[in-house]
């Protein structure tokens, strides 16, 4: 059972896509998908410094972009068929609607545009950010939190969470971290997945109203709880109260592992989810598309899954 997982903010990196521009409709996909969120995909992803796709309002479309994209290849190189499911981490939970057909290409990207303007404009109200700790007693980190007034905002899974709130608090943290943790600032604009996008949240649903999604056509599983999610309606309704809500990646991974996942491939811009399966899901394969040229190892794990005919 092999899944394919979209990766979420942070997961860019300066000219990622150059080598998809040749691929196949790679070029024409992204040009397409320039004009429904107003910006050039293209030259984010290929010219753009670290600080430009940095930016939420770029970051987020361009990742979500690059997941689809990407998609696309493995579908235009005939291994989709064979996919068991999909899931996405934080933003890339959209680029998981477009893949189990949830919302449209289209209506993906503008949900996604949409959320990175209003997760940006929440972010400039308050001197917020982000910070990983890792190795942390998990009581411990959660007395420290409530301390300082800060929220746990990913739950990565091996060992890593992901915390918002105040850069002055995030600062304390730093200075004081939890006995044995390591505390590592991210580059980020704001605190995401806590109280501080409630704002978004309420534009978000919104713009939910003017989406038109479908039930899933492929296993969905949700950041929410981790489990799978049958109706597409109800998955929209995650996607507006993820922004302000932790993402549960360590739920979700458990979901995997109960559901007999034997195999995972990440979707560009890849990386950090193969990262966080070998510590979560020790001994389950994994592929990161991360240029056309990994689309073999792919499409060769998901025929090599499939049982064999008897002869």
């Amino acid at each position: 059972m092999i899944v394919v997982v979209a990766p979420g903010q942070g997961s860019q990196t300066p000219g990622f896509l150059e080598p998809w521009l040749a691929h196949g409709r790679s070029r024409e996909l992204l040009e397409q998908y320039s004009q429904a969120v107003g910006i050039d995909l293209v030259r984010h992803g290929t010219e753009s410094d670290a600080d430009t796709i940095r930016d939420t309002a770029v970051a987020q479309p361009l990742i979500v972009a690059a997941s689809l994209v990407s998609w696309h290849a493995l579908v235009d190189a005939g291994g989709s068929d064979d996919v068991a499911g999909v899931a996405g981490h934080s933003v890339g939970e959209i680029s998981a609607a477009a893949i189990a057909g949830v919302l449209s290409d289209d209506e993906a990207l503008r949900f996604v545009s949409e959320r990175a303007r209003a997760m940006a404009e929440a972010a400039a109200q308050n001197a917020t950010g982000m910070s990983a700790v890792i190795g942390a007693d998990p009581d411990e980190l959660a007395a420290k939190l409530a301390a300082l007034d800060l929220e746990a905002a990913n739950h990565n899974g091996g060992g890593q969470v992901v915390v918002a709130g105040a850069l002055e608090s995030l600062a304390q943290l730093s200075a004081e971290p939890p006995a044995r943790a390591r505390v590592i600032p991210l580059q980020v604009a704001g605190a995401f997945h806590s109280r501080y996008m409630q704002p978004a949240r309420e534009r978000l649903a919104e713009v939910a109203g003017t989406l038109s999604p479908a039930d899933p056509r492929l296993p969905l599983w949700t950041n929410n709880s981790g489990q799978r999610v049958a109706s597409g309606a109800d998955f929209v309704q995650l996607l507006v109260g993820q922004v302000a809500s932790p993402v549960r990646w360590d739920a979700t991974m458990e979901s995997f592992a109960a559901d007999g996942v034997t195999g995972i491939i990440e979707l560009a811009p890849a990386g950090a989810l193969v990262g966080l399966a070998k510590r979560g899901l020790k001994g389950v394969p994994s592929v990161a598309v991360k240029t056309p040229d990994d689309l073999a190892a792919a499409t060769e794990m998901l025929r090599a899954d499939q049982p064999k005919e008897d002869s």
